[in-house]
């Protein structure tokens, strides 16, 4: 019985190794954000995101990015699913993000729900690419009013881990 679970356990093991490298590695993306909301000047700022991939094509991520403009100060917190395509040195991706916003302007603040739908294209396929472009189409809803045409365009660096 001893031999079983110590055989059982090396298969489990090793099919978890072979599960594991087929599966991509976890990136980390941070980089510039150009962001245009309805009714203000457009906005600059950060992007930050974190994917962890389940199979070689379906992840999760989780998206952070702060815009500033005028006194505005527009942040989101996102997370949700991801496809990409991880072959050769062009990955493309789409994602669908859901998570809150927080909107300030001088002392007033805000907190509200965000939703981002978009997509974009890495570059590289080693430890280090390249986001040549993200771009997101953002709904908005602040205190019973939606937003609906806001848009953020994003590049940066992308690591895997």
């Amino acid at each position: 019985m001893r031999k079983f679970v110590v055989v059982a356990l090396f298969i489990c093991l090793v099919a978890l190794a072979g599960v594991a490298q087929e599966t991509p590695k976890p990136e980390v993306f941070g980089g510039y954000q150009f962001t245009t909301l309805d009714h203000t000047p457009n906005a600059n700022g950060w992007n930050g995101a974190a994917s962890m991939y389940v199979t070689r094509w379906l992840g999760v991520t989780g998206d952070f990015s702060g815009a500033y403009t005028s006194g505005l100060h527009f942040m989101t917190y996102t997370a949700g699913p991801v496809v990409s395509t991880h072959k050769g040195n062009f990955s493309p991706f789409a994602h669908a993000l859901f998570g809150g916003a927080h909107a300030s302007v001088s002392s007033v603040s805000t907190n509200g729900i965000a939703m981002l739908f978009g997509g974009g294209v890495d570059m590289g396929h080693k430890q280090v690419a390249l986001r040549l472009v993200q771009f997101d189409w953002m709904i908005t809803r602040f205190n019973g009013f939606s937003d609906n045409n806001n848009a953020r365009l994003s590049t940066g660096v992308l690591f895997r881990f």
